[in-house]
């Protein structure tokens, strides 16, 4: 297991490297000076370029990288070309937004999809089945921001039960009324994902059903219920839940772009205005941290599912074997 989790960190620690590569190099291409965010229109030449000689822009790319690279090393993100302050503590406060609207969205869209998926699998063959099935795959083709802007028509506008949009200036200090702005967004994004992760949940539950083990379980005596909990619930998880890390990550990302449809104070609207603005320090912190997120989320869910199926722990344990550990 100790050598697994060394090559798998390892990747891990590879994977952020490229993906910082690619991040900055994409940024660079972007049309756009970010000298000009600091200047007013009708600047000289002289102004613009002591503007990107204060920004470091007037450097060569590789230096840039390696300037970059360093402060990363010192867990640093830099400071914004605009403010000038840092980002790193910027991010951590919008996170205060950003992660409990991704745990709750993704913890109620596990709740609806695990029950949906296994109904429209048992009773596949009824018209509810069938219902429950189309349903789910309509929510995979609805933009999330399309669901976000209706449930505002309807629950802000028309019926006036929860608000639009915004954060308390207090973050949480009134718990009740953050979880009130969250509403909304976190409805949003539960119901577009769980749309996908039912269709997960219904073709896992598809092949427990039609397994040779079940119906052996079943002509032994046991009831329905039995067999599956003894015998089809670790089976059916298992292909399941690397789809949860898959889906928890598109959480994250989903999050940071409906925060921008209910003006949540999150990584969504610095993300926006960093884009606007051209602040190469904002947008690289942001991306860099959800991109870590990500993995983050894949190496955890391929660790769960190698502890879940024993055949994954005895290949483990046969890499082991063959590594000498």
């Amino acid at each position: 297991m100790t050598v697994y989790l060394l090559r798998r960190t390892a990747f891990l620690v590879v994977s952020l490297f490229l993906a910082a590569v690619v991040l900055f190099l994409l940024l660079r291409l972007l049309p756009g000076d970010p000298a000009n965010a600091l200047l007013s229109v009708g600047a000289s030449p002289e102004q613009i370029a002591a503007a990107r000689h204060q920004i470091g822009t007037d450097q060569p790319l590789p230096v840039q990288f390696v300037s970059w690279l360093g402060e990363m090393s010192r867990l640093d993100l830099g400071a914004s070309f605009v403010s000038t302050l840092p980002v790193g503590p910027e991010i951590a406060a919008r996170l205060v937004v950003t992660v409990p609207l991704t745990l709750l969205a993704f913890l109620l869209a596990v709740v609806i999809a695990v029950p949906v998926g296994f109904v429209a699998a048992y009773r596949a063959s009824t018209w509810y089945g069938s219902v429950l099935s189309a349903l789910s795959q309509l929510g995979i083709a609805v933009p999330v921001f399309w669901v976000g802007m209706l449930l505002i028509t309807v629950f802000s506008l028309h019926l006036g039960v929860l608000p639009a949009g915004g954060f308390p200036q207090d973050d949480w200090a009134h718990p009740g009324d953050a979880l009130t702005s969250l509403t909304l967004p976190v409805v949003t994004i539960a119901l577009v994902m769980s749309a996908s992760l039912i269709r997960y949940v219904r073709s896992a539950t598809l092949d427990v059903l039609g397994s040779d083990y079940l119906r052996t379980a079943r002509a032994l005596g046991s009831s329905f219920i039995g067999a599956m909990w003894r015998h089809g619930l670790r089976n059916a998880v298992v292909p399941v839940v690397s789809i949860l890390g898959i889906e928890l990550a598109t959480t994250f990302l989903g999050a940071v772009v409906v925060e921008s449809v209910f003006a949540l104070p999150g990584l969504g609207g610095m993300l926006v205005k960093g884009f606007a603005q051209h602040d190469y320090p904002v947008i690289q912190g942001i991306l860099v941290v959800s991109t870590f997120a990500v993995l983050l989320i894949g190496f955890a869910a391929d660790l769960v599912q190698r502890l879940i199926d024993p055949r994954l722990r005895r290949s483990l344990g046969g890499d082991l074997s063959g590594d000498g550990a």
